[in-house]
Parts: structure tokens; C-alpha cells; sequence
């Protein structure tokens, strides 16, 4: 089946029930930027802009998996501290995931901080313990996970080796999961992988496989001779093992084995891609999906998410999109909806690339476009164009109009040079693209002043500038239309 093809199957992700059970821990990003080394010592100074925070760990595999539509239980443990009740609250606020933390008291919450300048990840500060739960709070763990196993799809062991997943824990919910007929799929840590035997799918990176095995793992013969390896020792179905920016290789006790090249066009951060594989394809798995087509998904979902910064995830259009991109044409490849196109547009702007923006309907192109076009391109190394739908032009225009539907305008727009991305918008102004985009030059014909052209106060306000580009007279898509119906 053709990676386009896999699109059709990816609505089909919403029937899936997934559990899963880990380390959760709070993931904070704190942005800055850096002008000078402190004269204390030779380290940087990092002046802070702004921070994020988000849920990291198996958190952040649960938002995966309701980013893909699934529905999604989260069984942890946090502490009676500060960032437990952090992560409580944030996890509470996802609507969608299905919450069951457990708090022990005196346990010390698992927080990770990164320091960021220029996209460039300075430090991170890891602050956590490693103890094993209280027997108390596992046994209470096990009984409630006993009850939602039956009724998931799938069951997903996030071990992060902050304590949760114990050996008990492990083995017990694995033996529960097989008696119940449920799939397994283990993201592993450390490099005892005994606590893991007798599940279906086992997920390590090749660090891991290497750690685990004590083999060398840098061929694919090797990746493949080590994994078996694994399945023997351990009793495992199949070894998926992720490769980074090389993609997945997929291992099966049956002696198949399969390399999926990794899908990203621009590694930009590989923050929370393993997390990413695993929600993929046990929320594919819970649908019903082959184990093949799963791998995949998965695969493409984590080229999604590496096109973006930090602890990320995959929206079910971004892989729609991903899937389908394999079989278009360059030009097709550029029609992006506004997600897909944000994270290309700030792989751009790290690498220091001015961007521009304009938009219409461009309902029969003629050579006024063109001019436009290229006079925004001149002044811009990346154009991305707004396109106005069919029912947003129908609104401006009259019911008669558009003449070619948006697919069409799309098409031609995408097929010119001087044009890198296209996004096309239902509203009748393209205000909420702008505040998303923030382009550097907004340009719109002369026919406008500053004042009339939308967006032009946010462009602005941040920094741009506007251009009023010189119109080509004699060209109008209304007196082409007109003169054609003479």
C-alpha cells in the first residue's frame, strides 16, 4: 500500500482505546538569548525571553495519542510537592486525556529544565528521583489498572526509569494485558530488559538496543542480529527500534524484518520523537492497523514532530499531509495547511531567512499576479501566499465565483518559483494567518494604502514592514470574466 494510500486509515485512529502507564514529568523550555560570557566564569549569559511548559514523559505519550483522535487513560505517580500538583493540574486540563495519578507523599516530582538560546539547547537541569514507588502505592496502581486494561485496545508501559515502572508492576500488567488479549507495546529504559519479557512490541533507540544486547548495532545486519537477540532472550514478538534522524527498523520473532527511512524533510528537534513512535503505533494498533502499516504511521509521525520545537506533537492533518506528500509533485508538496506551515516557517527563520506574505484569491492568474508574486519574492528569501477557499471568495465575490476551485488555484500558485508555500484559509481576511505567520514584509498590491491592507498594524507592531508592489495595468480577473461573457 502506497504511503498516500495509509492517509485514508488515519480517521479510522479514533476508534482506538489506549492506556498508559509511566513516569510522568514536567518538561520546561526556557527560551533566551545569549550576547555575552559572564565574568564569573566561562559560561554564557543566557537573558531570558520567555518559557514553556508542557507534559513530558509518559504525559507527553498520552497527548500524542489524543492529538491523533484516540482516546487516551494515563495511570503515574507524582509527588506531594509543587510540580506534582503542577502536573496534576495540567493534566486535568487536557480534556481528552482520562487521568489517574496517584500522589505518595514525600516523593520528589520529576521536572527536566532546558535552556535554549538561538534554537541551540545550552543546559538541561533535571530535577527527580530514581527510587522504586512504595509497595502500597504499586499494589493500588495494579488494581486500578487491572479494571481499564479490559476495557483499552491497547496497553503502553512508559518506562522513563524515574521509579514507576517497576519489576513487579512490569511483569504483573504485562500477564494481565496477555490474559486479557490486549497489545503491549514497552517504550524500555536501562539495559536489563528482563522486566519486559512476554510483551508484544519492545521500542528501544539504538543506544538501547546496543546497552541491552552488548552488541554493536550500526549496520542494519547488526540492528537486525541484535533485536533478534532481544526476542529470544526475552520471549518479544518484535523489536521496534528507532533510529533518529535514520528512521525505524522494525524486527519480528517470525524472521521479518523491515527499514523505514525516516520521513522528516528538516530535522529541527528530536525532543520527544521516541514518545511520538510509541503513541503512533499502539494508536494505530488499537484501530486495527497491521503492525507494518503501523510502523508506518509511526515513522511518519515522528518525522512530523521533528520538524518542530521541543516536546512536540503530531496532528492527525500534519500526518495526512506527511503520508500524501510521498506521492505529490513538488509543487502539490507546497499546498500545507497553517500547523504544517508555522513549523516550516520557523525551520526558516533559524537559519536566518526573511519571510514574506500576500494573499488573494487568485481566481485566474494572469500577468498582475505574476508582477505581485514577483516583487514579493524579491523582497523576501520565503513567500508563502494565503489563499482565499471557495466559499471565502464566494463571500467577497458573489455565488457566481470562484471561477476555478481552490485544488485548482492552489495547483497553479504552488507550480511558480518565486512562490514556497501555499495555505489556504476559509475566513475573509487573513488576519489569523498573519498572526500566526508574523512575516517579516507583508505585500499587497498598490492599489491599497498601509491603512487598508489587514494585518498590516500586527507586521508592524512585530517588526515588519508592509510593501504596496507596483500593479500591471490592463489585468483584472472581473474584466477578464466580463470580456469573456461579451
Amino acid at each position: 500500500m502506497k504511503l498516500s494510500n495509509l492517509s485514508t486509515r488515519v480517521e479510522t485512529l479514533s476508534n482506538a482505546r489506549v492506556l498508559c502507564i509511566g513516569d510522568i514529568m514536567l518538561d520546561r523550555f526556557i527560551y533566551g538569548s545569549v550576547e555575552r560570557t559572564s565574568p564569573e566564569a566561562p559560561v554564557p549569559v543566557l537573558r531570558i525571553i520567555n518559557e514553556k511548559k508542557m507534559l513530558g514523559g509518559a504525559g507527553n505519550v498520552v497527548r500524542n495519542i489524543v492529538s491523533l483522535g484516540a482516546k487516551a487513560t494515563l495511570i503515574s505517580v507524582v509527588g506531594d510537592d509543587s510540580v506534582g500538583r503542577e502536573l496534576t493540574s495540567m493534566v486535568g486540563s487536557e480534556p481528552d486525556i482520562e487521568p489517574c495519578l496517584l500522589v505518595e507523599s514525600g516523593r520528589a516530582s520529576t521536572q527536566k529544565t532546558r535552556f535554549v538560546a538561538e534554537s541551540q539547547q545550552l543546559l538541561r537541569a533535571d530535577y527527580e528521583t530514581n527510587d522504586p514507588i512504595s509497595e502500597k502505592v504499586a499494589d493500588n496502581l495494579i488494581r486500578m489498572a487491572k479494571d481499564i486494561i479490559n476495557e483499552s485496545d491497547v496497553l503502553i508501559l512508559s518506562d522513563y526509569a524515574k521509579g514507576v515502572i517497576g519489576e513487579k508492576i512490569c511483569e504483573t500488567l504485562i500477564a494481565i494485558a496477555r490474559n486479557e488479549n490486549k497489545e503491549i507495546v514497552i517504550d524500555p529504559k536501562g539495559s536489563d530488559f528482563s522486566k519486559y519479557k512476554y510483551s508484544n512490541i519492545i521500542t528501544p533507540n539504538r543506544n538501547e538496543l546496543a546497552n541491552a544486547t552488548g552488541l554493536s548495532v550500526q549496520t542494519s545486519e547488526e540492528i537486525i542480529r541484535a533485536a533478534e537477540t532481544l526476542i529470544k532472550k526475552y520471549n518479544i514478538d518484535h523489536v521496534l527500534v528507532t533510529k533518529s534522524s535514520e528512521g525505524i527498523s522494525l524486527v519480528s520473532s517470525n524472521g521479518k524484518a523491515a527499514h523505514l527511512k525516516a520521513q522528516a524533510r528538516e530535522v529541527y528537534d528530536v525532543s520527544g520523537a521516541g514518545d511520538t513512535v510509541v503513541a503512533a503505533l499502539a494508536t494505530s494498533l488499537g484501530a486495527n492497523i497491521s503492525l507494518y502499516d503501523s510502523a508506518r504511521l509511526a515513522n511518519t509521525a515522528a518525522g512530523v514532530v521533528v520538524e518542530k520545537a521541543g516536546t512536540a506533537v503530531a496532528e492527525i492533518s500534519e500526518i495526512v499531509h506527511a503520508l500524501r506528500a510521498n506521492d505529490l509533485s513538488d509543487a502539490e508538496a507546497k499546498i500545507i495547511p497553517l500547523s504544517t506551515a508555522i513549523h516550516s516557517i520557523a525551520s526558516w527563520r533559524n537559519d536566518g531567512e526573511k519571510i514574506g506574505f500576500t494573499n488573494g484569491c487568485f481566481d485566474l492568474l494572469h500577468p498582475g499576479h505574476i508582477s505581485l508574486l514577483r516583487q514579493a519574492r524579491a523582497n523576501c528569501d520565503r513567500l508563502i501566499v494565503g489563499l482565499n477557499s471557495d466559499i471565502s471568495v464566494k463571500r467577497l465575490k458573489g455565488s457566481s465565483r470562484p471561477i476555478q476551485g481552490e485544488n485548482a488555484r492552489a495547483q497553479v500558485l504552488a507550480s511558480l518559483e518565486t512562490v514556497d508555500l501555499v495555505v489556504i484559509f476559509e475566513e475573509e481576511t487573513p488576519v489569523t494567518l498573519i498572526e500566526s505567520i508574523l512575516p517579516d514584509v507583508l505585500i499587497k498590491g498598490s492599489d491599497y494604502t498601509e491603512e487598508q491592507v489587514v494585518g498590516a498594524d500586527i507586521v508592524r507592531e512585530n517588526g515588519g514592514k508592509v510593501l504596496l508592489a507596483n500593479l500591471e495595468s490592463g489585468y483584472s480577473t472581473t474584466e477578464t470574466i466580463s470580456r469573456l461573457q461579451k
